[in-house]
């Protein structure tokens, strides 16, 4: 196990060193892929940058379990310290853009199946390094789901703790546009759609849906742009804002869209409705074994893959979430060696059908 460990950790610095911005991840994913064949001896698929590898013993009639990280990373913001594709040590630490979201995830996950699919295991087990995570894209985890097996249950790698989020918040974002008529700021004429857009805005600040949860609390929404006017004398007929919406489980977006239909007097459009909540119920067996292990369970409120699974999913991975997208990120070697040993603690033989 401990040249397990190391190779991890290699990988990890060597990946480090390639930049991998979504939907610019072709480097990156061509070494991941050459590293997997004729460093580790499996045969790889691909569909554009997504890579995936299956257990020998796949067969038809055993639930199948999906082991899933994303090898893609958001661009370094302002304030590095060091270089953010240097893989750079220091104290047991090392610093590089993606380490701790995702690359301690990506690596762990990736030596456990190894370890995993050398032997017998009572379910079929993929491995996925996925694509354009950071941007919720449409050729990432969502064209790669069109392609794989039938997924009964999956782990996505993200940074937690080792700790086990049982569910997560969905995404949705609403464009505003609230409609007046324009006229001359002097006169008293038109009909200004900024104090139109106030009075929505106002009742998104002062209100909230009544159902919610122990686990990811109420629906969550928050104006986050406005957008007015021409020039300083002319009463705005249009006033335009952005709603972020993030969904609990007992909401579709879909539901919550039809509810701010009826609340707000602005025209309103969904970018999307695809990146759902998710949850896995607490009896589960992956769950009730990482419970007996000594690990918490949470909900999440930030966004990963699992917005787009339609199976039960536990969000559970090496570092901390406070890292990601920050300057100097970093991760802790001993939370790749230690991400690894529980891996193959919790899934070796484990029946999860």
């Amino acid at each position: 196990m401990q040249r397990i460990k190391k190779e991890a950790i290699d990988l990890l610095c060597q990946l480090i060193r390639i930049p991998a911005y979504s939907r610019d991840e072709k480097a990156k994913a061509d070494f991941l892929q050459q590293h997997i064949e004729k460093t580790m001896g499996f045969k790889t698929n691909r569909l554009d940058n997504n890579i995936w590898i299956q257990s020998a013993e796949f067969r038809d009639g055993r639930p199948t379990l999906l082991l899933n990280a994303h090898i893609d990373t958001v661009k370094p913001v302002n304030g590095w310290q060091r270089e953010p594709h240097t893989d750079t040590h220091e104290d047991g630490r090392i610093y590089g853009l993606g380490t701790n979201d995702d690359g301690a995830s990506l690596v762990s996950l990736l030596y456990a199946f190894s370890v995993l699919s050398k032997k017998e295991q009572p379910y079929n087990l993929i491995y996925a390094a996925s694509a354009e995570e950071e941007v919720s894209g449409k050729n990432g985890m969502e064209k790669l789901l069109t392609v794989l097996p039938k997924i009964d249950v999956a782990i996505v790698g993200e940074p937690t703790g080792m700790h086990a989020a049982v569910a997560e918040k969905g995404l949705m974002v609403l464009d505003c546009v609230a409609h007046g008529k324009a006229g001359h700021a002097a006169r008293n004429e038109g009909d200004n759609a900024i104090y139109k857009a106030i009075k929505d805005i106002e009742w998104i600040k002062d209100n909230v849906l009544p159902k919610q949860t122990d686990l990811l609390g109420p629906v969550k929404w928050t104006t986050t742009m406005v957008n007015a006017g021409t020039q300083h004398n002319v009463i705005p007929d249009a006033c335009s804002f952005v709603v972020d919406i993030r969904s609990n489980e007992c909401y579709s977006n879909e539901e919550i869209f039809e509810i701010l239909q009826t609340k707000l007097q602005s025209e309103i459009k969904a970018r999307s409705f695809r990146l759902s909540s998710s949850s896995i119920s607490v009896d589960h067996p992956i769950v009730k074994k990482i419970k007996s292990m000594g690990r918490n369970l949470f909900g999440s409120p930030t966004l990963s893959d699992q917005a787009l699974m339609r199976f039960p999913s536990v969000k559970f991975g090496p570092g901390d979430s406070s890292r990601s997208h920050t300057a100097d990120e970093y991760i802790v070697e001993s939370e790749i060696e230690e991400a690894i040993e529980m891996y193959v603690d919790l899934l070796d033989g484990l029946s999860i059908g």
